[in-house]
């Protein structure tokens, strides 16, 4: 009886092992399935950035208003060293000439630089909606959308007899979107306005018929005789 169940066992183990094809069974799935995760995962959009979009606005970091002003897409400077006035085409040297919208219907600014005249700086004019008015006691021409912008300060309206370097037309159009690169400066042109930059000492001004505004250490001071509102690192 003793060998006879011994024979049993043994025929039981041997029929265990032809199940699975002479060998252990190896399961390809893990003893225990780790747990799903229950963990909600929210993705979270991107901040856009601020290049995108609408100008900064009136008080805007100067880092902001940089970067919204190097995302346009970059011009050709070449294309902008001529003024075109009554069919003459005056060629400026190093110089920069062109015209961006002013935000106004149909209205235009127009932007020149002249060594001669302003040691450089950058020169526009338009028509403001809301001008600043005529300084008191003062004789001559006011020009309330005259703009000098050297960097370090900002003029905006003052006594001109004479177009100064208008005299030699204006430059062509620098199209909307896109950003022009000369000097210290670099502007960007927006259906809304003009935005320019002055990176030597990190400041910059809004330019639109709606409103001319500083940005950076740009601060107001007392106008010269003559002068209109001036800004002033």
């Amino acid at each position: 009886m003793r060998i006879a169940g011994l024979i049993a066992v043994t025929a039981l183990v041997a029929a265990c092992s032809q199940s699975v094809g002479g060998e252990a069974e190896r399961s390809s799935a893990p003893l225990s399935a780790p747990p799903s995760s229950t963990t909600a995962t929210t993705d979270v959009p991107p901040r856009p950035s601020p290049a995108a979009g609408a100008p900064p606005g009136e008080g805007a970091p100067i880092d902001e208003v940089i970067a919204w002003t190097e995302a346009g897409s970059p011009a050709d400077p070449d294309a902008y060293h001529e003024a075109y006035l009554d069919g003459v085409t005056t060629r400026l040297g190093d110089d920069i000439a062109f015209t961006a919208p002013s935000g106004a219907s149909g209205g235009t600014t127009q932007c020149i630089t002249d060594e001669a005249f302003s040691s450089g700086g950058l020169i526009c004019l338009l028509d403001i909606d809301a001008p600043a008015p005529r300084p008191e006691g003062v004789e001559g021409e006011w020009k309330a959308g005259w703009i000098d912008y050297p960097g370090a300060s900002m003029q905006v309206g003052s006594l001109h007899g004479d177009p100064g370097p208008f005299v030699k037309g204006i430059g062509a159009r620098l199209t909307e979107g896109q950003s022009l690169a000369f000097g210290d400066y670099r502007c960007r042109s927006d259906a809304a306005g003009l935005l320019c930059v002055n990176y030597a000492h990190r400041t910059a001004a809004w330019i639109s018929a709606a409103a001319v505004v500083p940005f950076g250490c740009l601060q107001p001071v007392t106008p010269a005789q003559g002068a209109g509102p001036t800004f002033s690192c």
